[in-house]
């Protein structure tokens, strides 16, 4: 199966702010609900950081999300007309700029 996949990462930095409860009960279904409209929309998944959990263990990254769409185009044609709306939400979670990455899958099993 063809699949690209679009990742927001979070990188940790100094004096950082990430609220888990607003991004996983607010904005992540409000994302969801938009971005899943797309007959290409694959899957979604949200990790976070091991050491949120586990101070012994520095990750480098606070979050990460990724979507998983069979094309990039159809990303795009739900991404587009939802950005301003989806990327104005960020302030209320984070203050962290993400790092948007797009990646062709090769291998997923």
């Amino acid at each position: 199966m063809n699949m690209v996949n679009i990742s927001s990462i979070y990188p940790v930095k100094d004096n950082y702010e990430f609220d888990f409860d607003y991004y996983l009960n607010k904005h992540m279904p409000m994302s969801i609900e938009l971005l899943s409209r797309s007959e290409k929309f694959i899957k979604v998944t949200v990790e976070r950081g091991v050491d949120m959990q586990n101070p012994e263990i520095k990750s480098s990254f606070v979050a990460m999300c990724h979507y998983y769409f069979e094309t990039l185009e159809g990303f795009m044609e739900v991404f587009g007309p939802n950005a301003e709306k989806l990327q104005e939400d960020i302030k209320n979670y984070t203050n962290i700029t993400p790092v948007i990455q797009i990646n062709q899958v090769e291998i997923s099993k």
